[in-house]
């Protein structure tokens, strides 16, 4: 999937997120998806107010609208990731070159000391993005994280699932789905929905885990042939970006940041 980066120039963010409010907004959506009247009640500002400041994040392609698979009613909003990272840097990289620099990863001793984060990833059916949620998970943050998924109502792992993941090197062949009361009264550290009806139906997990959404669509309903198997891929690469910036999260929490 491409993102188009170049939608706002460097000087540009820094003016759109130096307001008070789009701040928190963007703030509030880099830990999860959120629909506006859930913004509205964590801000504690006017309907109408958080709805014109997510429009100017939409309008800079910071933010992005998805409409629920719940509720058709609802739009589920969400941040672009890599394209806040881009044009943040770049921002960096113009006033000094050395600003334009990740942050230094954790020495491996360090991070071998930790406790690895536990983290569940509930779907639907737990055949495709949870799947493929908690493979990606695993192969990125080996060590540092113990991934598991399940469902309301599992199926079976989806052969394309399989296949989409296969192609980045990542083999969830063996997985298998499980129903989400196969960890009830087990502790996690987060615990990630990614369809909009289970988030409906998630129970509550021992020790207050975090609880965080990401609003995607079912590549399973996307009709057969190419069109579905791009869809997999999209959303793999989708799951990629998402778990990539959480791992960061997780490795600041552990450290105590």
């Amino acid at each position: 999937m491409e993102v188009a980066f170049e939608a706002i120039a460097p000087l540009d963010v820094l003016k759109l997120l130096a307001h008070d409010l789009r701040w928190k907004i963007v703030a509030a959506l880099a830990r999860s998806d959120y629909r506006v009247h859930e913004l509205v009640q964590m801000l504690g500002q006017p309907m109408n107010l958080v709805s014109y400041h997510l429009r100017q994040l939409r309008d800079q392609r910071l933010v992005h609208e998805r409409r629920s698979s719940a509720d058709g009613r609802d739009v589920y909003y969400s941040l672009d990731l890599d394209a806040l990272q881009a044009t943040y840097m770049a921002a960096g990289r113009a006033l000094h070159p050395a600003l334009g620099q990740g942050e230094p990863r954790a020495p491996q001793a360090d991070r071998a000391a930790r406790r690895p984060a536990r983290v569940l990833f509930l779907c639907t059916q737990n055949s495709a993005r949870s799947q493929m949620a908690e493979g990606i998970l695993r192969h990125l943050g080996q060590d540092r994280v113990a991934a598991f998924s399940a469902g309301s109502d599992p199926s079976a792992v989806h052969p394309e699932a399989i296949e989409a993941l296969a192609a980045m090197g990542i083999d969830i062949s063996r997985q298998r789905s499980k129903h989400l009361d196969a960890f009830a009264g087990q502790a996690f550290d987060y615990v990630i929905t990614v369809c909009d009806r289970v988030r409906e139906v998630c129970p509550v997990f021992p020790n207050d885990p975090e609880r965080i959404h990401w609003s995607f669509a079912d590549p399973a309903a996307v009709p057969g042939g190419d069109e579905r198997a791009r869809a997999f891929r999209q959303t793999a690469q989708q799951l990629v970006t998402r778990i990539r910036h959480l791992l960061v999260l997780i490795e600041r929490q552990q450290r105590g940041d």
